[in-house]
Formats: C-alpha cells, structure tokens, sequence
C-alpha cells in the first residue's frame, strides 16, 4: 500500500494549545491530547498518511495517524506534500545503511534505528544476509510489504523476518505475530562482534534475537577481563560474559532465567572454543545472586544487564529500588580490586537516578567503588537530539576496593 496523493490526504489539526513551535524544530510526536479529535479524526484507520496542520490551519508536516495510539501522530516528513511511498522508504534505508557502512566492516548491526534514522516506531537489525523488522508502528505494519522490498532492495538481505512482538505494538493496538517475509530461517544465525561468536534466534529469541546496543560496552568490560574470572548476570545468548571469554577470561558464568537462551550462549562459547571456560546457571537473577553469596562465590568482573525494571514514569520509583538491589546484591561478590558493571535499559530513569540508585546499592553492600566509565549505546542506536527515549542504555564501569 501506497500512499495517497498528499492534496487528497485526510488533514488532522493541532489544538490552540499544543505546541507547535515544538513539532517545527523537529519533536516527531503529536499526543491525542494535542490533536482536534473530532468523528472523522476518530475514524480514520490507524497508520493513515495524513497532512499536519498547526491551529491557523497552515499545513506542518506529513504524519501517520493511529486514533488508537497515545502517540496519535508521528512525524514522516516536514514537507506536508511529500509522498510515501517505497522509494520515500528506501531513500530513508539508504541513508541509514550508509551510516553503518562507515561505522562497521561487517553487515552486524542495527540498521534502522526508529525516529532517529527517519522511519517512526520501526527498528531493524541486520544479520549478514538476514534481516529482522520490528514494525512498531500502525503505518509500518500497513505498509510492511513494501518496506521489506526496499530493505531488500537497497542492502541485498535474502531473508527478511517481521518480529510483530513486544510492548510497543500493544500500545499502538497491533496484534503479536512472528513470520518470515522472504527467505527461509533453519537455524540460528552466528553473529561475530568484538571476537566472539554470538548465536541469534531471530525468530524466537528476545527482541530481534541479538542485542547490538551494548557492543562498545562489550568491548570495554574485554578489556577488563585479561585472565578474570567473570560473572555475566541476565546474560541473555552470552552477551558480556562471551565478549570477556574473547578477551582472554579465564573462566565465564552465565545467570539468566532462560534455558533456551543460555543453550544459545553455550553453543556460541563453542564455536569460539571457549566451551571449556564458560558455564551457565539458570535461575532467578536475584535468587541466584544471593545463593552466590551464601556459597561464597567470588569473581574478579560482575556485569549486570538486566531488562528495563523503569519502562516508563510509573514504574520509576520501583524500577529504581530494584537496581539498587541489584547492586546490594552483586557488590559482595566482586574480589577485592575488582570490576562491577551496572546496565540499564530503562529510558524512564536517567543517568543521574540510575548512577544513584546503584552507588547506593554498592554502598549497602559494604563497598566503596571507583566510577571508570559511563557507557551509550553504540553509533549504530543514534539519538535524536528532541527524543530523550532515543538516548537509554547506561553502563556504569566501577572498580571496588
């Protein structure tokens, strides 16, 4: 599906009161509250293209329209007249693989990053010859058949998977669903990053199979790592401890609650002949970092990488004691002169809260800690400078004493 001709578009308007001066210097959302939601905005389809009007009725912008969504307008252009369509779509992609051929050797990464790459609420992850789209949004979903042609199209992926899973499409009202577009998918797919060997299931797994946002933090704990004992906490397929393992640890432990997922990371330790270094223990992170304790467990590196425990503001307060937990409970487990590192993927709380939230809970577990390094997200999860969701992986690097 295309889009219409912009002159027969549906046109949705700004309330008096909403801010456009915001929109105009490039904020991509609208909220239902700031759009005049009469019978006939109500009753058009979600992921409809449409011209935006500030209150004067002086045209702004071309949006997608979801009446369902609290985000009832996403900005696809500035211009009010351009046309959608799947050469608008492969421009965007185009641009956005440039980006990535400067940044990385190797087709291994994040290739649209949503907002900030141009294409509102969709994430693609690009592995090799394989491609996974996560259309997030109404209108990607409505028009996924012609974005996996201009996926293909522009970068030469074989495979394409749409990976319909996860919070945002239930806040946009879409339905879960996982298939494969074009292609075929018989395995899971070996993805080399930082020296080690990664094992992605793009059709099962987490996400999109891989998490691509920690490389550089990866990387920087490897360093940490020559000749370490390392424990890997919410390890998902080997994330942190494998990265280590490549970076010379002597030993690798991975704690995370999914069998599946730690079957993944063993199966990539091997393939890196590293099987006889590295170990797994499913379980409860919690539960499993205070059974290590008990047993007198110690490591010379701990990583932390949980799931977003701060989703959005309602969950900041409750989100924000459970990494302090985390640390209370990671710090007695850290040999003296060793290395903790604390991750968060919450957007909701910021780098301030989560900085003080975990040096509480390093505090509360008896130790004085040393900040080395504050880690992002790397280059391929661009932020958009108006978008501060866009910027929310922290890594905290600390040495204790």
């Amino acid at each position: 599906m295309s889009d219409l001709e912009p002159k027969s578009r549906p046109v949705v308007r700004l309330r008096p009161k909403a801010e456009a001066r915001a929109i105009r210097h490039g904020f991509p959302w609208v909220y239902a509250d700031e759009l005049v939601t009469d019978r006939r905005t109500q009753a058009l389809a979600p992921g409809v293209i449409a011209t935006l009007e500030d209150a004067e009725r002086r045209p702004m912008a071309t949006v997608t329209v979801n009446p369902k969504s609290k985000i009832i307008a996403r900005v696809l252009e500035r211009d009010a007249d351009a046309v959608i369509d799947r050469a608008w779509i492969a421009a965007r992609i185009a641009r956005a693989l440039a980006l990535r051929e400067r940044l990385f050797e190797a087709p291994f990464c994040r290739l649209v990053h949503a907002e900030a790459d141009g294409l509102p609420g969709v994430i693609v992850d690009r592995f090799g010859d394989v491609a996974v789209v996560q259309p997030n949004a109404a209108w990607a979903e409505t028009m996924i058949d012609d974005l996996c042609a201009a996926l293909m199209e522009v970068t030469g992926v074989t495979t394409v998977v749409k990976n319909g899973s996860g919070r945002a499409r239930g806040l946009e009202g879409l339905p879960e669903e996982t298939v494969v577009m074009a292609g075929e998918i018989t395995a899971p797919v070996p993805v080399p990053m930082n020296g080690a060997i990664y094992m992605a299931d793009v059709m099962g797994g987490q996400k999109t199979g891989l998490f691509y946002d920690q490389r550089p933090n990866h990387a920087f704990a490897a360093r940490l790592a020559g000749g370490a004992r390392v424990l890997d906490v919410f390890s998902h397929v080997g994330g942190f401890a494998l990265a280590c393992l490549a970076g010379g640890a002597a030993s690798a432990l991975s704690v995370d609650a999914s069998a599946a997922a730690l079957e993944l990371a063993t199966k990539g330790a091997e393939a890196m002949g590293q099987g006889d270094r590295f170990a797994t223990r499913k379980g409860d992170a919690f539960a499993t970092l205070e059974a290590l304790q008990a047993e007198g467990a110690q490591f010379d590196v701990v990583i932390c990488d949980p799931p977003a425990f701060a989703p959005a503001k309602p969950a900041l307060e409750a989100g924000l004691r459970a990494y302090e937990r985390i640390a209370r409970l990671a710090a007695p487990l850290v040999a003296p002169g060793g290395y903790i590192v604390l991750c968060s993927c919450s957007h909701a709380a910021d780098l301030v809260q989560f900085r003080n939230a975990s040096a509480r809970g390093l505090g509360r577990g008896g130790r004085r800690a040393q900040l080395l390094h504050t880690g992002f997200a790397g280059p391929d999860h661009p932020m958009l400078l108006q978008l501060a969701e866009s910027a929310y992986l922290k890594s905290l690097f600390f040495r204790l004493d």
